[in-house]
């Protein structure tokens, strides 16, 4: 276990003192964390194309992301207030 996963957004959690929980399994990153008081998570899977899990954009409601999407997960978290 070399390469940690999800380096970008565990620096960018980190950076804003957010407390969080990190695991990796299989070569995939999983973060949990809470944000105003709401609970979201980051689910790295690889099922033929690597991608994540995560509710950031609708708290309660999980999307897949592909591509860069450490990238979008960050957009998305810039933009919090």
């Amino acid at each position: 276990m070399d390469e940690k996963r999800l380096e970008r957004v565990r620096s960018f959690i980190e950076e804003r003192g957010w407390k969080y929980s990190y695991s990796e399994e299989d070569g995939c990153g999983s973060i949990d964390f809470e944000y105003r008081g709401l609970a979201y998570h980051i689910w790295e899977f690889d099922d033929g194309e690597r991608g994540v899990e995560t509710n950031l954009r609708h708290g309660g409601r999980n999307e897949d992301l592909f591509g860069d999407y450490e990238a979008e997960i960050l957009a998305i978290m810039q933009n919090w207030h």
